[in-house]
């Protein structure tokens, strides 16, 4: 959308008048970015590389600052038009800031710091301020991320307990159906990527083109043949079994896979009559695993019943932890799937002897849109300026939600090296820069500088992130 290109313009605008209101005297500033809590106790950052890549990359131009100077004016704010102007002639149009920030992928307990932000330029000491808009929108990916490795941590812990093979079936367990219910094709792609942080499924094809255009992945995740109520319900009432008969000609070839949604009238009787009676010795000649797709009803009880109608049709084996495996086919579960019910409905088909091999999930709204920046309680706050030579702290502290206070002065994040425990500590007033910070004993600085005055220092490709995120574990 060319006409959002301007980074000027990809900000409030208050914030255009905001370099009149700092104390005389001002020439630094430092800014940071924390989940103050909410949903879940700790998140996993991601989403910084992309954002850095596609809004801070690009030089601005004298005719962006044209275009802000002109648009502002009639807005009715004012515009810091020379200083955007000497940016553009003393650093070719790049934004004079340093940020730092833990390693993509990381996962840090909330009230942590993740990023900090601050100026390098004391004639442009205003600019992290004015980029805060951009920069928080950090949330989103973080909270995907988050929400999709809580999910997993769940589906991990049914497959230690049930399954033979708990790290070979993971990867693939939480599908991504969210693109057509976010509000943006952009939101697809950055909550989509997210996602794949943590798992290899996914239907939301802009995700890959994000993943490949930011994070060094030529194939971010996979799909299968799957069918839609439209590709079933074509065929009509009475011809219900036919579609199924046509999606098993057209793609149950032998070791594949293909998802056949089962419905549209009733998932019971299209389990117990087609696929358990007229289809079932077509299934097994195919050689394939026919996935069954229930989309409708209470999925905690519908999931169970499904499989157990499917049991009776084609029989199970038994694992080497004594759950149930069905033969040759499974149960994919896209309505009503979030991370509550996720562990319900694992709960329940554990209770009935189900190995958790026998489900996967596909989630939505729940992972891409049923969520905002309160989810995790997301802030970029000022925590210091140096005015006059002296560094002071700037925080806020409202008596009316004691929540909202903000962290003091300049700051980073240390991990212990042996314990991996995290803790945010001030910087000295007096200290001239972060190099100057004396590390307690046994941590170390958990935050990389990834941007420093138009250059991305670090650049980490999926599989790198991918591994960090793993690691951890609830």
């Amino acid at each position: 959308m060319h006409y959002l290109d301007n980074l000027l313009l990809n900000t409030d605008s208050y914030k255009a008048s905001h370099w009149l209101q700092y104390p005389p005297g001002t020439d630094a500033t430092f800014f940071y970015v924390e989940s103050r809590g909410g949903l879940y106790d700790r998140t996993v950052f991601f989403g910084l590389q992309a954002l850095l890549k596609e809004y801070l990359a690009k030089p601005i131009t004298h005719a962006d600052v044209d275009t802000a100077r002109d648009l502002f004016a009639a807005h009715g704010v004012p515009f810091n038009e020379d200083g955007w102007r000497y940016i553009v002639d003393q650093h070719a149009g790049l934004m004079p800031i340093r940020i730092r920030a833990v390693p993509e992928g990381t996962v840090v307990p909330v009230h942590n710091a993740l990023m900090t932000i601050e100026s390098t330029d004391p004639q442009a000491f205003w600019v992290p301020s004015y980029l805060e808009t951009m920069l928080l929108r950090i949330w989103y990916p973080v909270t995907v991320a988050t929400t999709s490795w809580h999910a997993k941590q769940t589906i991990r812990q049914y497959l230690e307990r049930t399954s033979d093979d708990p790290e070979g079936q993971l990867p693939f367990k939480l599908h991504d159906f969210g693109s057509r219910g976010v509000s943006s094709l952009e939101s697809a792609a950055i909550g989509g990527a997210a996602h794949l942080v943590n798992f290899l499924g996914t239907d939301t094809v802009s995700a890959l083109l994000y993943a490949k255009a930011f994070y060094h992945a030529p194939m971010a995740g996979y799909s299968i043949p799957a069918a839609e109520h439209s590709t079933i319900t074509s065929w009509g009432r009475d011809g219900e079994v036919d579609a199924y008969r046509n999606m098993l000609a057209q793609f149950a070839k032998p070791g594949a896979l293909v998802a056949v949604v089962s419905d549209s009238y009733d998932i019971y009787h299209a389990i117990r009559e087609h696929w358990g009676t007229t289809l079932r010795q077509q299934v097994i000649d195919s050689g394939a695993t026919v996935v069954i797709r229930p989309d409708s009803g209470d999925p905690v009880t519908v999931v169970l019943q499904c499989l157990e109608l499917l049991d009776e049709a084609f029989g199970h084996s038994v694992n080497g932890k004594g759950y149930k495996v069905l033969n040759h086919v499974r149960v994919i579960q896209g309505d009503g799937v979030n991370p509550t019910s996720i562990g319900q409905i694992l709960a329940r088909i554990t209770e009935a002897g189900y190995a958790a091999d026998n489900l996967a999930f596909g989630m939505g709204g729940a992972l891409l849109q049923r969520l905002d920046r309160d989810t995790q309680k997301f802030a970029l706050k000022c925590s210091a300026a140096r005015v006059n030579g002296r560094w002071i702290d700037v925080y806020k502290d409202p008596v009316t939600d004691s929540g909202k206070q903000s962290k003091r002065g300049r700051m980073s994040l240390l991990r212990h090296r042996e314990y991996g425990q995290f803790r945010t500590v001030p910087v000295p007033a007096t200290a001239a820069s972060l190099a100057d910070l004396e590390m307690p004993l046994g941590f170390e600085d958990a935050m990389v500088t990834v941007w420093e005055n138009g250059r991305l220092l670090h650049d980490e490709a999926l599989e790198q992130i991918r591994s960090r995120a793993s690691i951890e574990r609830l």
